[in-house]
């Protein structure tokens, strides 16, 4: 996918990995307010919004949690021009969540084009390949036929599926072992293929500013979680200002500038 930032565009935010669940008012609330106070211009989601997501069905449900996280993201729409991209969590989301939202979904991988520069957004899951039992798992879920399967169900029944997966990743975490990263070898060949500069992804939840060959970047943005200490709420703010100028925020705390 293929975008052209347009002209008006001026700042643009991108964040990831929310992980929005009724169990975290935190983090809920600093979402919210994050995005009733942004000044720029448009904001792209990249993946995992939602901690899970199992069929648009969810809104009719009377889920008054999800119900509200809607009307969030319907009046940032309002103000900014809103891009949601599925991450590993959420991949079931549909056209009927990003028409309540007002938001555009955003395929992955898609290229923008802002400022004379080409910068490619990813969620990030499909380049961490060394993980091959979940790049197996990936692959299954992401079928068409799996999907149908899937939503078939009953919305208990999947709501119950989604929770064992879930209670299956807490207990993989518990036994400290690390998120794996994205190899950087696929990462060149990825921005090579689409003739990109720079790279924006979330899910490792490793936050950090990696060099590739050819002079080429890799921003990894940070998951949120505003219960911890200190509080994680990454942002990152594109700003065309004569040169390509990136700005990483914690919401929760200070802000510092990562040059061009």
């Amino acid at each position: 996918m293929e975008l052209l930032a347009p002209s008006r565009w001026k700042r643009i935010d991108f964040i990831s990995d929310i992980h929005l669940d009724e169990g975290d008012p935190a983090t809920f609330s600093g979402w919210k307010n994050y995005l009733q106070s942004t000044t720029a211009d448009a904001l792209f989601i990249l993946g995992d919004l939602f901690e899970v997501w199992v069929g648009d069905d969810v809104l009719g449900a009377g889920s008054a949690f999800q119900t509200e996280c809607v009307s969030v993201l319907r009046q940032a729409a309002q103000r900014l021009d809103l891009h949601i991209m599925c991450g590993n969590r959420d991949f079931l989301m549909g056209a009927a969540l990003m028409q309540a939202c007002q938001a555009t979904a955003l395929a992955d991988p898609s290229v923008l084009t802002f400022a004379g520069h080409r910068i490619l957004l990813t969620h990030g899951d499909a380049l961490c390949t060394a993980d091959t039992d979940y790049q197996a798992f990936r692959q299954t879920v992401r079928s068409a036929s799996w999907q149908a399967d899937f939503l078939s169900k009953p919305l208990a029944e999947r709501q119950a599926i989604a929770r064992s997966i879930r209670s299956q990743s807490e207990s993989r975490k518990q036994t400290g072992a690390p998120y794996a990263d994205v190899d950087p070898v696929a990462a060149s060949a990825l921005l090579a293929e689409a003739d990109a500069s720079v790279m924006l992804h979330g899910h490792t939840h490793q936050p950090g500013d990696h060099a590739l060959a050819d002079g080429r970047r890799r921003l990894v943005l940070s998951d949120w979680c505003l219960g911890t200490e200190p509080p994680r709420a990454d942002r990152l703010q594109l700003c065309a200002a004569g040169v390509l100028t990136f700005l990483r925020m914690n919401i929760a705390s200070t802000s510092h500038s990562m040059p061009p």
